[in-house]
């Protein structure tokens, strides 16, 4: 599967709140590292990850852009609320083994009243 294919597929989870579905698209080893965060190594945390955040907050993807090069694909993205990021994942044998996402945790928090 191409990375922009792979991507698409990923935000359509994502779209769902499905982590079980989001943590397949990852290889067993993958790196998660959003910016604001630590990195999460690993499958099984990558799917914690994914299930604490939709637990704590409704999260929408929507595609601005969506590019792809060699084994990366490049996405760039805003939810309803105005929160806006991009994220760099790296797709090696159908799978993603890198992402790095940027976006403004202080503006999450405000948005979502976590702050």
């Amino acid at each position: 599967m191409k990375p922009r294919e792979l991507v698409t597929r990923w935000v359509e989870a994502f779209n769902r709140a499905d982590p079980d579905a989001l943590a397949a698209f990852y290889a067993e080893d993958a790196v998660n590292h959003q910016v604001a965060e630590a990195p999460v190594h690993g499958r099984s945390a990558i799917r914690k990850m994914f299930a604490d955040g939709f637990a704590s907050a409704t999260m929408v993807c929507i595609v601005e852009n969506l590019f792809e090069e060699g084994e990366w694909a490049i996405l760039e993205w805003k939810d309803p609320l105005g929160l806006r990021g991009c994220g760099f994942f790296r797709v090696v044998a159908d799978q993603i083994v890198f992402q790095r996402g940027y976006w403004d945790k202080l503006t999450f928090l405000r948005l979502h009243g976590s702050e």
